[in-house]
C-alpha cells in the first residue's frame, strides 16, 4: 500500500530547482528537515538556492543538469546518491501557436517536459524499490486536463506527464512497491513563465502564489496524496467534455480560458540566461 513520505530526514531531488516553483519547494523541504539536492541546467541558479538553504541552518547540494540528456542524468544521480523523493518540475513553455514555434521550440518542450520524466525517474526508481520507500512527484498543469489555445506543444506535453504518473502509479501498485505518485495540476503559477495571462474569472480561477502552492505539494507529499488539483475547481475540467463539442467551446469561450495567453510574456523556467 503506498503511503506518504515524510519530509523531515529524507533527501528531496528537485529538477528545475534553481528558480520559480522549484525553488520554493526546495526551500520548504529543507524548512521541514529534508536534505535538498538542487538540479538546474543553469549552474549559477541552482548554486543560488543552495547556498539560500545553508545560509538558513539546512542541507542542501546544487548539480549543473540538462535532464534531456541521459548520459548527464546517470552520471548526477551516482553523485547524488538515494533520493527518498524525486520531483519531477523542469518545464518550459514557448507560449507561440503551432505554425509560429520554431521546430526547436517543440522539440525542446517535449523533451524537457515529458522525456525527462522518464530519464530523472528512472535513475532513482530502482533505489527507492529497494528500499520500499519513496514518492515520485510529477508538476503537471491544468494544461494537462483541458488544451488552451497558444499551449498546443504545451498542453500536450502535459497530457503525456498525466499519463506518465497514472501509467507508473498503476506499474507500482500492480508490484506492490509500496513507493507513492503525486501529480500536481496547478493553474497558471505566478513564477515569471506565465507573465501577461489573464483569467476572466480571477475568484474561480486565480493566478496562483508559487509559495502557497509549493507549501501545498510538500503537504500533499507527506499526507501520501495521489492528486493535486490548484484551485480544487480544476479537478472538474474534464467533466466538460461530456458535454456536446458545441456546448464545450462555447463555455470555453465563457470562461476566457483560450484568451488566457493572449497578453503572454513570460519565459521559459529553464532557459539558462545568455
Amino acid at each position: 500500500m503506498a503511503r506518504g513520505t515524510r519530509l523531515y530526514g529524507a533527501t528531496l531531488l528537485v529538477t528545475g530547482g534553481g528558480n520559480g516553483l522549484g525553488r520554493r519547494l526546495a526551500l520548504g523541504a529543507a524548512a521541514r528537515g529534508s536534505r535538498v539536492v538542487i538540479w538546474d541546467v543553469d549552474a549559477a541558479r541552482g548554486a543560488a538556492v543552495r547556498d539560500e538553504i545553508r545560509a538558513a541552518g539546512g542541507s542542501a547540494e546544487a548539480q549543473a543538469v540538462d535532464v534531456t540528456d541521459i548520459s548527464a542524468v546517470k552520471a548526477a544521480s551516482a553523485v547524488a546518491g538515494p533520493v527518498d523523493i524525486v520531483v519531477n518540475n523542469a518545464g518550459v513553455v514557448s507560449g507561440r501557436r503551432l505554425l509560429d514555434a520554431t521546430d526547436q521550440d517543440i522539440e525542446r518542450t517535449m523533451q524537457v517536459n515529458v522525456m525527462s520524466l522518464y530519464w530523472v525517474t528512472r535513475a532513482f526508481l530502482g533505489g527507492m524499490v529497494g528500499r520500499g520507500r519513496g514518492t515520485v512527484v510529477t508538476i503537471a498543469s491544468a494544461a494537462a486536463l483541458v488544451g488552451v489555445a497558444r499551449q498546443t506543444d504545451y498542453s500536450a506535453s502535459k497530457f503525456a506527464a498525466f499519463g506518465f504518473d497514472e501509467s507508473l502509479r498503476a506499474e507500482l501498485r500492480a508490484a506492490r512497491t509500496g513507493i507513492n505518485t503525486l501529480v500536481v495540476c496547478p493553474y497558471y503559477i505566478d513564477t515569471g513563465m506565465f507573465d501577461g495571462v489573464r483569467t476572466r474569472w480571477p475568484r474561480l480561477l486565480p493566478i496562483l502564489r508559487e509559495e502557497q502552492v509549493a507549501n501545498q505539494v510538500l503537504d500533499a507529499i507527506e499526507a501520501g496524496c495521489r492528486k493535486l488539483f490548484l484551485p480544487p475547481v480544476v479537478n472538474l475540467l474534464p467533466v466538460l467534455r461530456i458535454l456536446p463539442v458545441g456546448a464545450f467551446d462555447r463555455l470555453m469561450d465563457v470562461l476566457g480560458v483560450n484568451r488566457t495567453m493572449d497578453n503572454f510574456t513570460g519565459r521559459s523556467g529553464q532557459q539558462p540566461p545568455g
